[in-house]
């Protein structure tokens, strides 16, 4: 499922015949699609394929280019015409800043990229498996038979947990995994708002929803100050992200800014801990609809274990679990929407698209499309069986994208989420507990909104 290059298409021809594409129904006057976006955005996103492969969209006054054909998203990843902007990151700029990997463009992202890859190589992977194995079996003994689990709560700890010990190791990690988990918690949700709903200067309004907004933010900056002056004050130069982080050189070989460092730093831990939480949950959500799916899980941990403790090195051989895992990262991406902005003028599928637009495409829609998976809201692992998997069209299932902005760290998490999955299914199987409200959760990322599961043995 990844490209890394494509073959710059001669447009020369076509320019005379490029289309404006069709503006989506449903707009309120000032504010647009905005208003639908904050209130329903997968119904909106999902059902914009039936208006064309690009759709325009209104955001107050602005104008959105929605792409919803998978062949589109692909070629929009690919391109050089279109730079990592728009309404999503310029939400997360508060965040993220602009000088990590997940923000850069240009020269900048790919020194970035050389920095950090070596720590997701493929023979690099296996060096983590104790520690997600420790995570994964940790987990598992927490619970305790027929106890009430804050699915947020422990999602995220284990994801924080994983990230930190891997990439970033020390114990100084534990203390702050509930304040990272509290904070990103806030600001995702947060930020998703400003994404859509642009009312600017309001959100400087001393409100109580932008003070706590204010608070988490002024808090996980502060984390990240912490876990790097920590490292240092300690002298170590243990091998991992940080420290080749803090060891890292620009183009003049001098030591990268201390801006730089904290955005990369914040990178790492959103990526590895609010994605990965988001996918735990929907995961667990998963085995708590579909109960067969535990009990086929545990039936493959039983002959791959035999009897022994899950290892590492047993996730080459758990291929039903993992592709519970794809299912579930294609009925529900935690990374649900992206946006691009041109940097010229262009065309996508026919379309103008001018330079400066803001494009805006969904995981979530593109790989729930019907034209693209037959019974394409069913839950069915079966579907990424080497046989059956050649039947999906090119890019409609590209849930840690492609190209250059292809998520360095895929294989680190599969191997992160298939060893858990496995985990806890074969110990438990989950029922929802009162209170519990498993609807998605609109975000900067999706998830489950409050998710309450008892835990009972098997």
């Amino acid at each position: 499922m990844t490209v890394e290059s494509v073959r710059p298409e001669d447009r020369s021809q076509a320019a005379p015949e490029l289309r404006e594409p069709p503006v989506a129904p449903g707009a309120a006057p000032f504010l647009g699609h905005g208003l639908e976006l904050a209130r329903d955005p997968l119904a909106l996103l999902t059902g914009l394929r039936d208006h064309g492969d690009v759709v325009r969209l209104r955001l107050g006054p602005k104008t959105l280019y929605a792409v919803t054909a998978p062949a589109l998203t692909g070629a929009l990843a690919l391109s050089p015409d279109y730079i990592v902007a728009g309404p999503l990151w310029e939400s997360l700029g508060s965040l993220l800043g602009k000088e990590g990997v997940a923000t850069a463009n240009g020269p900048l992202h790919r020194r970035q990229r050389r920095t950090i890859q070596p720590a997701f190589r493929l023979d690099v992977i296996p060096e983590y498996g104790p520690i997600m194995s420790e995570e994964a079996h940790a987990l598992v003994e927490r619970w305790r038979p027929g106890q009430v689990l804050d699915i947020t709560s422990e999602s995220f700890r284990v994801a924080v947990r994983v990230a930190a010990r891997c990439l970033m190791r020390g114990s100084y990690m534990d203390a702050r995994a509930e304040r990272i988990c509290a904070a990103l918690a806030t600001l995702f949700s947060g930020m998703y708002r400003r994404m859509v709903v642009p009312l600017g200067p309001l959100y400087r309004l001393p409100l109580r929803s932008n003070r706590e907004f204010n608070r988490a933010l002024a808090d996980f900056h502060l984390l990240v100050d912490e876990i790097v002056a920590d490292r240092r004050a300690s002298g170590q130069k243990p091998d991992d992200l940080l420290t080749a982080l803090l060891d890292a050189t620009d183009e003049n070989g001098d030591p990268i800014g201390e801006q730089e460092i904290h955005d990369q730093v914040i990178a790492i831990l959103t990526a590895g801990s609010e994605t990965v939480g988001s996918t735990i949950m929907s995961l667990l959500l998963a085995l708590t609809e579909y109960p067969d799916l535990g009990s086929k899980i545990q039936e493959e941990v039983k002959t791959v274990a035999e009897g022994r403790p899950l290892a590492f090195e047993d996730v080459r051989k758990l291929t039903y679990t993992a592709n519970v895992v794809v299912e579930t990262l294609r009925l529900y991406p935690a990374v649900w929407i992206l946006t691009r902005r041109t940097v010229a003028d262009t065309e996508l599928g026919g379309y103008r698209i001018p330079a400066g637009a803001d494009v805006v495409y969904s995981p979530y829609a593109v790989q729930r499309d019907r034209r693209s998976f037959e019974r394409h809201e069913e839950f069915d692992p079966g579907r990424w069986l080497p046989g059956r998997s050649k039947e999906v069209p090119k890019y409609a299932m590209s849930p840690f994208s492609v190209g250059n902005r292809k998520c360095p760290g895929d294989h680190f998490s599969m191997a992160e989420l298939t060893l858990l999955t496995a985990a806890v299914a074969s110990a438990y199987r989950f029922e929802q507990a009162p209170g519990s409200d498993p609807r998605p959760r609109i975000g900067i990322t999706l998830r489950p909104r409050r998710l309450l599961l008892r835990a009972l043995p098997r």
